[in-house]
């Protein structure tokens, strides 16, 4: 017997510290190694492994416990223990369109312009700082 249970996501600016604290791992490395690994959610293309598995488990875990605290438990252990099998192919293209939209920015670039000013060695250094060039 199949039964359905529904989840709720949530991705906001607090999601990396939570991910951070609780697992000690980088959850932009680690959403872009799940896409990676998952492919085009083709079963018979994707280079999923078990350590592959974990980071999807403990990222749906950080987002739906971020999304209802009081209702999903405290470890992703139990949380898991919650459901049947499902497949992770429908779910990790979700949670990582869910990131997505989480990270666009909705501010516009700026057009960049020619400038006037002759590109002098200290011009160019002080460019160089602003960034991040060292």
């Amino acid at each position: 017997m199949r039964i359905r249970k529904d989840v709720v996501f949530k991705a906001s600016a607090a999601i990396p510290r939570i991910y951070r604290l609780k697992f000690q791992r980088d959850i932009y490395k680690d959403l872009r190694n799940l896409e990676q690994a998952a492919g085009n959610s083709d079963e018979g293309q994707s280079n999923l492994d078990l350590f592959s598995l974990e980071m999807f488990e403990n990222i749906a875990y950080i987002m739906a416990k971020h999304a209802e605290p009081d209702k999903v438990p405290d470890s992703p252990e139990e949380w898991l223990d919650e459901f049947n099998t499902f497949s992770i192919y429908q779910v990790v293209p979700e949670i990582i369109k869910l990131w997505g939209l989480n990270i666009q920015s909705d501010v516009k670039s700026k057009k960049l312009r020619k400038s006037e000013r002759e590109m002098t060695t200290p011009l160019f250094l002080l460019r160089c700082v602003q960034l991040g060039i060292a």
